[in-house]
């Protein structure tokens, strides 16, 4: 029986649908083009897990690392400071808190909806500024299914954003219209939290 030849793959029977295979070519070296020659992306994070906030954060990590302008509207959280500010600041980039606290407890709803008309307000102005490639609006999706901002409103600043601008939405009940509007929906779903199995509470650098 002749040897095998070490540069042929073993073949080993059918392979499964998900495994591995030899690479076919090296991409790279990356490189940033001219905005108004990139894809600019409606993206949502959404679901009743944690970590909506914090993988649009790691856009802002990722973009900053490419020297792109970002920037962060927060239409809940209100404004005492987080990790986030902190490390924002450092890496260039704008976090705006807006929001008054966890409006599905607040009693003083119609409060609560002008802050989230003014927030709304500044988005649009950080959209038809030109200034950002990448914008966050974090937990916009509640104005939305509250009613209290228009799903038609939101869409035509977003479809009027100038090229390759890049949209981040997160929140939990992102609504049907949101999610048909956005190219890229990701669902955090909650099997664990230590809130719920261990009463440990939010905590610096981690929630905070």
């Amino acid at each position: 029986m002749p040897p095998k030849d070490p540069t042929k793959p073993i073949d080993e029977g059918p392979r499964h649908p998900d495994a591995p295979r030899p690479k076919r070519q090296t991409v790279g070296p990356y490189r940033l083009l001219p905005r108004e020659r990139r894809t600019g992306l409606v993206i949502v994070n959404t679901g009743n897990g944690k970590g909506k906030t914090t993988a649009a954060l790691g856009l802002l990590l990722r973009a900053r690392g490419w020297d792109m302008n970002v920037a962060v509207f927060q239409f809940i959280k209100s404004a005492t400071e987080r990790g986030e500010h902190r490390a924002a600041r450092k890496l260039g980039a704008d976090v705006v808190p807006l929001g008054a606290g966890f409006t599905w407890l607040s009693e003083k709803i119609e409060q609560d909806r002008q802050l989230a008309l003014d927030c709304w307000s500044r988005c649009v102005e950080a959209i038809e500024s030109g200034d950002y490639d990448l914008l966050i609006f974090d937990e916009l999706t509640y104005a939305l299914a509250f009613g209290w901002l228009q799903h038609e409103e939101v869409f035509e600043a977003l479809r009027n954003r100038p090229p390759g601008t890049h949209i981040v939405i997160t929140g939990r009940e992102a609504t049907d219209e949101l999610i048909a509007f956005a190219d890229l929906v990701t669902e955090m779903r909650e099997i664990k939290h230590p809130y719920r199995e261990r009463g440990i509470a939010a905590q610096a650098g981690m929630e905070l």
